[in-house]
């Protein structure tokens, strides 16, 4: 950069600018819990720089850093966010999430003390700020300084949080030096995710690695129900966006409670969380925890009034989880001639916050096989911290998860059918009856039934008719997504495939494929003279001799388009007997329709 384009940066900073950035306004926009619609807290957002002279808030930022106020900056900004936090109504039951620059952090006693000093002002207490770093803006090229600088952090008690996660390519890094509280995932990864595959693949794993580490995972940026829908299916914890609220400057537009989001929640019946929810509280071990500020003495104490319990969950301020406390690590102490009076001393002394182990976390609505997921990934820990809006509500051991597992795993036996394992009429039932209720979703009912199956039978016998159907089984639950497709077996010959999320002209497609794979792979079930000849040779309901199809499938397809649904599950019933017979005589046994015009 040349000199005169540096002094063209620094002009609004130089000549008063840092008294102008007083008058800037900050925004607050809600971060709330995916499953409720409880706030959780907001994060705050600079706004109208353009009055300081600037483009944009990474124009400011860029100009502070090149005339050396950065740190000036960055203390009056969040000052500024902090002055606007406190004056929302019971604002201690909320965390801020304040967005802080790569650059100033690096001089890390300064803006520790800066930050502290504000909080001091505006009589915030440490858990209720979250500093936001984001991957974009590395700390330090040097992973040891890196490392310095978060130690320095987390010493200070400043909670983190990992800003964009995902569009840069030290995430990873940050991610296992840091151990943030929450990991934002960068709306790249969001947007139209209900389409995309890789996308949904790349979140669950973030997801899945985030919980394993103790740390809460943020959608950020979500705008549609779509959206949204899948964020909670995957198990994110938290939600941001337009969908929930813009930011805004109005703090009397804020809620305590997101109504909106949490009819969302209710109205998303796609999965087993309700009854999960139900197994999982009943398991939960109300372990009482310990606050993060009790003393060493109070810590020992506990251990000795609770001689069974070998661990302790650890809380904040506001009922977070933040980790637990084991008696393993407390042995060297209290064995030690000197080593409780040492530990307890409290200038010389260490505090629980020294011995504090993250744990698994897993919020109570979540589906039972993403918590046993979490679990395994774990590896052989005390067992997972189970939250309810964010707040801990107990403990699951393993031994616990086992029997959700298994309760689950015997009521779905229960429903299955015994030949093929697929789900039964009740849970093709549920499906139809929860498509139906979510106005806002895209989904198709397929039906499949067996064409010229009893000649089959009569000819070749149960024991090969019993094949075709375990055929026909394997091929549905190979061929059709199992993120956005349930299959089931209504009974007999007659399945069924239940479509989310897709296209008329995917669903179409993925039925003529089922249909096509399961013709070709039966080919095998007859002798060379039938197949050859490409027909069967038997005899119709009077006895007469005649000649059938070889054996096939036909599927019949009613597609609902996202709005009002003017009909029930009975319409469908009624519709579908119709679809069926259509398909029978359509072009390679595949008929299509939309639901609406055929009721």
């Amino acid at each position: 950069m040349t000199l005169l384009a540096s002094v063209m940066l620094q002009r609004p900073l130089l000549h008063g600018g840092l008294r102008r950035l007083h008058g800037l306004a900050t925004a607050l926009q809600p971060i709330v819990n995916i499953h409720t619609g409880a706030c959780y807290g907001f994060e705050a957002l600079t706004r109208d720089v353009e009055r300081a002279g600037f483009s944009s808030i990474k124009h400011l930022l860029d100009s502070a850093h090149e005339a050396d106020l950065l740190q000036d900056v960055e203390t009056i900004l969040h000052g500024k966010a902090m002055c606007c936090f406190s004056q929302v109504p019971d604002c201690h039951k909320y965390r801020l999430f304040l967005n802080a620059d790569s650059r100033a952090v690096a001089n890390t006693a300064d803006f520790i003390g800066n930050l502290h000093n504000a909080m001091s002002a505006h009589h915030l207490p440490d858990a209720a700020v979250l500093l936001e770093i984001s991957e974009s803006h590395p700390l330090s090229a040097d992973t040891g300084k890196t490392t310095a600088i978060l130690q320095k952090l987390r010493k200070s008690h400043v909670s983190l949080a990992i800003d964009d996660f995902g569009t840069g390519f030290s995430g990873l890094q940050l991610l296992y030096f840091a151990t943030p509280e929450v990991i934002k995932i960068d709306r790249f990864f969001i947007a139209d995710i209900a389409k995309d595959a890789k996308k949904r693949f790349f979140l669950a794993q973030i997801v899945n690695m985030a919980h394993v580490l103790g740390a809460r995972v943020l959608a950020e940026g979500v705008e549609t129900a779509q959206e949204y829908y899948v964020c909670k299916e995957i198990g994110c914890d938290l939600v941001q966006g337009y969908l929930v609220q813009p930011p805004t400057t109005r703090l009397e537009d804020l809620r305590e409670h997101y109504a909106h989001i949490a009819e969302l929640s209710q109205t998303d019946r796609r999965t087993a969380a309700s009854t999960d929810h139900r197994l999982i509280r009943s398991e939960v071990s109300a372990i009482p925890p310990m606050p993060l500020d009790t003393g060493m003495e109070d810590v020992f104490e506990r251990f000795r009034a609770n001689i069974s319990c070998t661990f302790f969950p650890v809380v904040g301020s506001a009922g977070e989880p933040l980790g637990i406390v084991r008696e393993a690590d407390l042995k060297e102490y209290a064995y030690s001639r000197y080593g409780q009076a040492l530990i307890s001393n409290k200038t010389l002394g260490r505090k629980l916050s020294s011995f504090l182990i993250r744990c698994p976390v897993a919020d109570i609505n979540s589906k039972a096989e993403h918590i046993l997921e979490v679990f395994s990934t774990a590896q052989g820990g005390e067992g997972i911290i189970i939250v309810d809006t964010m707040r801990y509500v107990g403990f699951l051991s393993a031994s616990s998860l086992l029997h959700i597992i298994n309760e689950k795993n015997l009521t779905a036996a229960r429903e299955q059918n015994p030949l093929t394992r697929l789900p039964g009429n009740n849970a093709i039932h549920e499906f139809v009856s929860q498509a139906l209720e979510d106005v806002d979703g895209e989904y198709a009912f397929v039906y499949f039934d067996f064409d010229n199956f009893k000649p089959f039978n009569d000819t070749y016998g149960f024991r090969l008719g019993d094949r075709a159907i375990l055929l026909f089984a394997e091929t549905l639950t190979k061929l059709l997504p199992a993120d956005q497709c349930f299959a089931g077996h209504v009974g007999g010959d007659d399945f069924f495939g239940g479509f989310r999320g897709m296209s008329r002209t995917l669903c179409e497609t993925l039925a003529r494929t089922v249909v096509q794979h399961f013709s070709a792979g039966v080919q095998c079930f007859y002798d060379d003279d039938t197949r050859r000849a490409g027909f069967m040779n038997g005899h119709d309901r009077q006895g007469n001799p005649c000649r059938f199809p070889l054996l096939g499938v036909s599927a019949a397809i009613l597609h609902l388009a996202p709005g009002r649904r003017k009909y029930g599950i009975n319409t469908v019933s009624t519709v579908i007997a119709d679809a069926k017979s259509q398909a029978k005589h359509a072009t390679e046994n595949v008929y299509v329709a939309d639901l609406e015009q055929l009721s």
